[in-house]
């Protein structure tokens, strides 16, 4: 339906240069009041329109395919933070001045941004979410044509620069805004990727974070219930609720899994799930209340998609690799090593045609749906496959951890050298041992019975460091301490 009403933001006038630092490398993410607010959500939309608009009208000269059948509107829709409604209505206002059509989702996760720029064929999509950072953080994803990711050396760039200069192109018409807020075709999509009739009696406890979660977790659970699916689930922190009363959703820190891993062992619940803010990460804790780490729940779902797909390339990151390569071999799959970062690894999985990709950071990435990351595909993945093997997950994920213990990621903050100077050092340090070495992604040193990976944060002054041995965890204790000391020798403290 059309929206006549007018936005309550109104853009100034006349736009003077002005700088605008929450650009990052695959998103924009600053603090409100200080380097993200109405003004720049308004200049970031409508230098996206802009140009996404010019380069869809290139490919029309051009008679590009890829382009042919795209409609001139973008698609936005907004996490349950209090300050998105008010960015993405800013956004909206940029975009239609630019002249292009607005589809408004609603409240949404980022993977629903995705599903909706190829589902309705948009030159582009936005998520204004601050997915898990601070309370007083906001930001915004942007996606091109068919979902693709915008990085900063493919267009985001170019953004900032009209951004900031306020140079905009003058449209003869306004866009038009329309409010399409069901979601029935995402849910209908994400449930392709099981087989309810396969499902097994299973109780889940699923925490949502207070986040924007909540209702999908809701119309997938309606999906299951409809279906006959022998599912219980137990919700935890479940109404979306911008002040975060149980604090940020964000499982990667350790504090913040304790109420799932306690509902769990309460319900005696055979898994645990939990997501962060845009949900666009899922989490799994096994029948203990174990928090299962990232780089497991990778080795997990290659296996689970190469039983269904013989043969197929899987992609993964090269933070820790010695389970997800053993696992891809034992299943006759094809080894594709990425980049870490969603953009490189939707590039990779687009050019091997990958079925599958996952990064240890619990972003799991799916062929068919558009080469993008979900959250909530991977848990009903998990649900089938426990189901199929009737295997519990800890006894699906042990003998993966027992043969290739993990660090887990260690974060360090930066006091006195900066990461080229440290990861320098560490790869002189080591190099009397002649290890295999490989700068894909920060530094990679393998050993045969151990390997490291150090690397530097895109967002933040830290480094992260994960370590895994061959079946040795005395090794991995020894190394862990080794390396911690040495970069605190260099002035790199935990964080």
């Amino acid at each position: 339906m059309s929206i006549s009403a007018p936005l309550p933001y109104q853009p100034a006038m006349a736009f003077s240069p002005m700088t605008i630092n929450s650009f990052k490398a695959y998103d924009i993410r600053g603090e409100l009041g200080v380097n993200l607010d109405e003004d720049i959500a308004y200049r970031i939309g409508r230098s996206f329109a802009q140009i996404l608009y010019q380069r869809y009208q290139a490919s029309a000269n051009t008679q590009n395919n890829d382009m042919t059948d795209l409609k001139p509107a973008i698609v936005i829709g907004s996490d349950i933070r209090h300050s998105s409604e008010q960015l993405k209505q800013a956004a909206i206002k940029g975009i239609m001045d630019a002249g292009i059509d607005v589809i408004d989702l609603g409240m949404t996760g980022t993977e629903e941004v995705y599903f909706a720029t190829s589902h309705y064929q948009a030159l582009g999509g936005i998520e204004v979410t601050a997915s898990h950072n601070p309370i007083n953080y906001n930001g915004l994803k942007l996606v091109k044509e068919h979902s693709k990711p915008i990085s900063a050396d493919d267009g985001l760039a170019e953004i900032q620069v009209l951004a900031e200069s306020g140079n905009f192109a003058t449209s003869t018409q306004l866009g038009k805004l329309q409010l399409l807020t069901d979601k029935s075709a995402y849910i209908d999509h994400v449930m392709t990727f099981i087989d309810v009739d396969k499902l097994k009696p299973l109780k889940l406890v699923i925490n949502s974070g207070n986040g924007s979660a909540g209702p999908v977790v809701d119309l997938l659970t309606d999906k299951l219930t409809q279906a006959g699916a022998p599912i219980d689930i137990i919700t935890l922190h479940h109404t979306p609720d911008g002040s975060f009363p149980n604090g940020i959703p964000n499982p990667m820190i350790t504090a913040n899994r304790a109420a799932t891993q306690q509902a769990v062992l309460t319900h005696k619940a055979d898994l645990g799930i939990a997501f962060d803010g845009d949900f666009d990460r899922c989490f799994l804790f096994d029948e203990t209340g174990e928090f299962i780490d990232g780089s497991y729940v990778v080795g997990m779902l290659a296996q689970a998609f190469l039983n269904k797909y013989p043969n197929e390339s899987i992609v993964y990151d090269p933070r820790v690799i010695y389970n997800t390569e053993a696992v891809i071999d034992a299943h006759q799959g094809e080894a594709v090593i990425s980049k870490s970062g969603h953009s490189f690894i939707k590039q990779v999985m687009r050019e091997s045609g990958a079925v599958y990709g996952g990064e240890m950071s619990a972003h799991h990435y799916f062929r068919d749906f558009f080469y993008c990351d979900s959250g909530m595909i991977p848990w009903l993945l998990t649900i089938e496959l426990l189901s199929i093997t009737g295997k519990t997950l800890s006894e699906l994920v042990t003998g993966y951890i027992n043969a290739y213990p993990s660090s887990g990621e260690l974060n360090f903050r930066l006091t006195t050298h900066d990461a080229p100077t440290i990861i320098s050092a560490i790869e002189e340090k080591f190099s009397i041992d002649n290890p295999t070495k490989s700068l894909l992604d920060g530094l990679s040193l393998n050993f045969g019975d151990w390997r490291f990976n150090l690397r530097a944060s895109n967002t933040e002054p830290l480094i992260r460091l994960n370590i895994e041995t061959r079946g040795d965890q005395p090794l991995l204790a020894d190394k862990i301490q080794e390396i911690e000391q040495w970069l605190a020798a260099q002035g790199a403290m935990p964080a």
